[in-house]
């Protein structure tokens, strides 16, 4: 069966301007304007991150051509599947593979995509809790299966960091975390939002510093475990204080691409470095993290941590989140 496919759909683009400079505007465009792919979604939600900020505001480095559509998440229903792998009104979601950065994103009301990348909505579950959930939400579950499968056992003792913790990748680790019963220490640089860390779960709540400022080759033993999102300065401090055969699941740049230290965890203690790659990640491990994400992070849960948006509202909020400004999750009801 399918769907009967709108004549036109509503998008934020980004174009560049005579001055050659990119800038954000919203078209409403035909649907035959839509890129290649094999299967059409009716997109009712899509979320903001960090990078979507950077994109819409009209940053280098993010999207790969002009004009373009950001959004690197999205979730809704399939109009169409050429495949036949999916059938019309199947709810869906895509996170990664060059959505919003090499092909057109969730910024819109409708999308086409190959049909390897999407994953079906976990049994119970809707657009909106997909996109409070997201790329973030996605990552930091990546993260926390991550270190489980290097070693990381459950306890009293298994205190792990989690850095830039009120972030949306920070502060759903810090959910799940606690979830799975850690001892979550949680890492930010605003501290003013300790009673929202320890609302999420967080035993712990330190200030950036007492990270960043660990500058000898090895600190003294901590932590068990680590999801980082920062980088830089945070990142090696963190590192230098990782427990023997502990681990750190590395995620995020918020600070800096750069990671100044030394080789001395790695072969004096055998900590392990674990990279996070949220974009390529095979459809079977991303399965099992959305099938674990549905069960530990139900719609219940993320409340407090969630805001809903309007496709509308999006160049304001990308300049909010580049400054910092913004919390937790952020939905996009791509209708309003």
């Amino acid at each position: 069966m399918t769907h009967a496919l709108p004549e036109h759909y509503r998008a934020l683009r980004v174009v560049k301007g005579d001055d050659g400079q990119p800038r954000a505007e919203f078209q409403t465009l035909p649907s035959t304007e839509l890129p290649t792919g094999d299967v059409t979604v009716q997109v009712t939600h899509s979320s903001l991150n960090y990078k979507d900020g950077m994109a819409v505001a009209g940053r280098p480095g993010i999207l790969k051509r002009h004009p373009m559509t950001p959004g690197i998440d999205l979730a809704g229903t399939v109009l169409h599947d050429e495949t036949g792998e999916y059938t019309a009104g199947e709810g869906v979601l895509i996170t990664g593979w060059g959505l919003g950065e090499r092909h057109d994103g969730g910024y819109a009301t409708l999308a086409r995509v190959p049909a390897a990348w999407l994953t079906r909505l976990p049994h119970g579950t809707d657009a909106q809790w997909a996109m409070s959930v997201g790329t973030a939400g996605f990552t930091a579950m990546l993260a926390v299966m991550a270190l489980e499968d290097h070693g990381l056992k459950r306890g009293e003792e298994a205190e792990v960091l989690v850095t830039g913790a009120a972030g949306g990748v920070g502060s759903t680790a810090v959910a799940l975390l606690a979830k799975a019963g850690f001892n979550v220490t949680a890492s930010t640089g605003r501290t003013d939002e300790e009673p929202y860390l320890k609302a999420l779960g967080a035993r712990t709540v330190i200030g950036r510093e007492a990270v960043s400022g660990l500058t000898r080759p090895l600190e003294s033993e901590r932590w068990a475990g680590v999801i980082d999102t920062v980088g830089g300065a945070t990142l090696a401090g963190a590192y230098a204080a990782t427990r023997t055969h502990g681990s750190l699941a590395v995620c995020g740049l918020a600070a800096s691409a750069k990671l100044d230290t030394t080789v001395y965890p790695l072969i004096l203690r055998g900590v392990n470095l674990l990279g996070i790659d949220s974009v390529t990640c095979p459809p079977s491990r991303r399965e099992a993290a959305w099938g674990r994400l549905a069960r530990d992070l139900p719609a219940a849960a993320l409340t407090d941590v969630t805001r809903v948006r309007g496709l509308s509202e999006l160049p304001a909020l990308a300049q909010a989140i580049l400054a910092g400004q913004v919390r937790g999750r952020t939905v996009i009801d791509v209708n309003a």
